[in-house]
């Protein structure tokens, strides 16, 4: 089946989104990040993709993280969502910025506990000698907030990119793939299919 041409891509990341919920058997929203340093050296890494809207696709983290170093130097990202099990992919390129301190607030205060309080012990992309010493923090970050839910880290938030260009794919037989590009313009986003 060939895959649909809404106007809008959001459109369509939504239905495949919801599918991928109901049917992606691990992790539907497991997204690699790809970054680049101001020398432009790459990096990729899994993220947890915790929103999307017509502003943006939202993943949270340590500022102190060399995701979020790489994207201070240089704030272009690109995402890519595959599910396995659809026979699926969505690209994304695009622009980065920082959400606001009331969307990280609002994420942060839905997260289980004991995430919350991960997020406070752990130097993320630091060394450590053992895990013993990521273990101390824990407990100490524990005692700290016994009696009542940690608030969010100054050092912790969220990023959104900006999609300038959504690709997606749906496997075919042969590998003649179905592939369709949206391209944001000035009023809207072209649309356009690309050779397998």
């Amino acid at each position: 089946m060939t895959i649909p041409q809404p106007a809008d891509p959001l459109i369509l990341f939504k239905k495949w989104f919801e599918d991928a919920q109901r049917r992606e058997p691990l992790v539907p929203d497991a997204v690699a990040l790809a970054t680049a340093d101001a020398n432009g050296k790459p990096n990729v890494r899994m993220v947890l993709l915790k929103g999307f809207s017509e502003n943006g696709f939202v993943f949270y983290t340590n500022l102190e993280s060399v995701k979020a170093r790489e994207l201070a130097e240089n704030p272009f990202a690109a995402l890519c969502i595959h599910w396995k099990t659809l026979r699926r992919q969505v690209r994304i390129r695009g622009a980065v910025e920082q959400v606001t301190d009331a969307e990280a607030d609002a994420y942060f205060a839905t997260r289980d506990r004991r995430s919350c309080i991960g997020a406070w012990a752990s130097k993320q992309s630091r060394p450590m000698k053992a895990r013993f010493e990521l273990e101390k923090r824990i407990a100490t970050y524990a005692a700290k907030y016994a009696m009542r839910k940690p608030p969010r880290p100054p050092f912790w938030s969220g990023f959104r990119v900006i999609p300038q260009e959504m690709e997606f794919w749906q496997e075919r037989a042969f590998r003649l793939h179905d592939r369709l590009l949206y391209t944001r313009q000035e009023f809207g986003w072209h649309c356009e299919w690309l050779y397998p």
